[in-house]
């Protein structure tokens, strides 16, 4: 079943993807499956171990799967200063 969803990337992540949002259709069973399509288009590096993902403002695990209409996003480490 293909969703359209709302990806949201943070901090170097959204400078990688050139974008801080955008809306994409998926048939990924998972959230790990959806990362690695959008990280394949888009050319980012991030394994997941290194990321956190959230399903409409909630942290989430990456087997968990996604509903039409959800906002996830990714959240790559922050480096502080």
């Amino acid at each position: 079943m293909t969703r359209q969803v709302t990806v949201l990337y943070f901090a170097a992540m959204a400078e990688a993807a050139g974008r801080d949002r955008e809306q994409v259709s998926s048939a990924a069973p998972t959230l790990a499956e959806f990362y690695r399509e959008r990280a394949a288009e888009l050319g980012l590096l991030w394994p997941i171990e290194q990321l956190r993902v959230a399903v409409d403002g909630a942290f989430a695990r990456w087997h968990d799967g996604f509903q039409p209409g959800a906002e996830i996003a990714f959240i790559p480490p922050v480096s502080g200063g």
